[in-house]
Parts: C-alpha cells; structure tokens; sequence
C-alpha cells in the first residue's frame, strides 16, 4: 500500500500548558514522515482592550505591531525552551479569530496534518460551540490530530529520546465510505511506529438475537481488511462489540492502553446538531487518548479496499 503522505503539519499553540504535548507530538510526526513543522501562534487583538483605547491610528497601529512582535519573541523562546532534534519548525505569527487563522492558513500552505493540544470537556453536557479546537475539527479540510488532555492523563502516549511512540493504535470503523477512507492514515501509522492495529466496529441498537448474526459480518469485513493488508497483518486484530458506539470505543481505549484513535468526521456542517452527537465527537471530548480526525475531503483518493462492502454491512 502506498504510504500516506504527511509533508505538511501545522501545530498552533497558545503558550498554554496543552502546547507542550501537541509539540511534542507533531514534531514527532514531523521526524518520522520527513515533513516541514509549521508553529503558529494567532494573536487575537479582542483579549487586548488596551488596543480599543488607543488615541489615534497611528498608536492602533504601533501596539498591534508590538503585539505580534511579542508573539514571535514567545514562539521562539518557547522552541528553545522545547527542543526537537532534527526538527527547525517555520514560525507563523498572525492576527485574527485563532480558528479562522488556523483554518486559513491550513488551506493555503496546503497542509497535510493540523496537531492541536486543548483540555478535556468536563462530561459530555459541556458544549463546545465556539471552541477554536471544535471549529478546526469540523472545518478543516485535512486530517486533524487533538490532544484533549484530561487531569489524571492515563492515557497518554510514552515519549522517549525518539519522540512520541505509538504501541497501540485504535481505528474505528463503521463501514461507510467517510470510514474506509481513514484506513489507509491507520496502517502508514501503525507501519510507521511499528504499533499494533486493532480495528473495532460497535454494533448499536440491536437485540441479542440480531447480534449474532451481525457480528460474525462484522468480523468478516473487518479480517477482509487486514487481508487485504499483506505487509502489516500479522499485527493487526479486529474487535467487534455491541452498545453505544463512544463508549465502547473509550472503554476500549483504556483496556487496551491505547495510544491513538483513528476515526473519520461524517460532514462538517457547524449548524448540524447531528454532527455535534456523532460518535467521533464524543470520543475526542472524552479525552481518553489522542483522536485523529480524517474529513472526507482530506481522505479523497485514497484506496478504499472494502467501500464496495458498507451497503452489506447494513
């Protein structure tokens, strides 16, 4: 299979202690995929009200240009303060909403992987609208990596001399096409850590005589996709489990001690309350481990091994 292409990755930090993993972390990547690390900080000049005071134009003008100039001297120090071997990362300081500049910036600089660090919702009442880390979730055209770490951080991936290593990568599917073509991200990763796969469909809504029948399909579809997988299969499993999809998911997180969950977003329409239920959102606000994010279009093009087989799945 060909390997994923990873030559572009985007990590916007706001200097907060939720920076330092997502660095970590995307300059792990950057090393392993050979790929240039972008570091943007977006200054946002709303928290300022020092800025609405200003006397005339021309003194706007000299604090907004202090501002950024301060944002650099941060991101620069905060480099050295966390230094990646073998990774130089471009610096990108910007004015603007921080979801609108990632977002922008992402689509111009045609990047491949946006890696964003943000605290765990507390519980799943919390709503997120209006979240920088939500908003790049949905509107972002490439895959995006999100580190919502939670206090106890029980899960959280083991950093050695190498950077970030994977053991134990988690790929979530349900079938459909939008999660087929996730795939293709979850073996290059697991072949690129040398990580054991297991791939899990949650069978929901069924009675206990139904179940049977759909989780031996289930496992049949599943083995077709590690067959299809020569170089890789020995260290790919597949679990199949009945319930509400997120948490089966989360619980198997942590009985596997799982490093990375890979699971694909179904739209990105901000106003579609569906998308704010989905499963792939849950999983991310329950901060169990690392989820990645694959978008449709971010996916398009890839193989897609089993797409014939998601009607049969129904």
């Amino acid at each position: 299979m060909e390997r994923t292409s990873m030559k572009r990755i985007l990590c916007p930090i706001d200097f907060s202690e939720y920076s330092v993993p997502a660095y970590e972390y995307a300059s792990s990547l950057a090393r392993r995929y050979g790929a240039k690390l972008f570091l943007q900080f977006v200054v946002e000049l709303w928290q300022h009200p020092s800025a609405c005071f200003a006397a005339s134009c021309a003194e706007y003008e000299q604090f907004r240009r202090s501002l950024l100039s301060a944002g650099d001297e941060r991101l620069r120090l905060f480099v050295k303060d966390h230094p990646a071997a073998g990774i130089l990362p471009e610096l990108v300081v910007e004015e603007g909403w921080a979801g609108d500049s990632i977002l922008s910036f992402a689509r111009r600089e045609a990047v491949d992987l946006i890696v964003v660090g943000t605290h765990s919702a507390q519980g799943l009442d919390r709503v997120l609208v209006g979240s920088v880390t939500e908003a790049v979730l949905k509107k972002a055209l490439c895959p995006v990596l999100a580190m919502y770490q939670t206090p106890q951080d029980s899960c959280r991936p083991v950093t050695s001399q190498r950077g970030t290593e994977l053991r134990e990568i988690l790929f979530c599917t349900d079938f459909s096409d939008h999660s087929n073509r996730a795939f293709d991200y979850a073996v290059s990763l697991a072949e690129e850590y040398h990580a054991h796969l297991t791939l899990v469909h949650v069978i929901e809504g069924l009675s206990r005589l139904r179940y049977s029948e759909r989780s031996a399909k289930a496992y049949d579809l599943l083995n077709k996709l590690i067959s299809a997988q020569s170089s890789q299969g020995q260290g790919i499993t597949a679990v199949v489990r009945a319930g509400r999809a997120y948490k089966e998911i989360s619980q198997l997180v942590n009985d596997k001690h799982a490093d990375l969950v890979i699971m694909a977003v179904h739209g990105n329409n901000s106003m579609d309350e569906a998308v704010f239920g989905s499963t792939t959102y849950r999983v991310v606000q329950l901060g169990s481990c690392p989820v990645l994010a694959v978008h449709p279009e971010s996916a398009a093009g890839k193989s897609t091994e089993i797409e014939a087989m998601s009607n049969s799945a129904q």
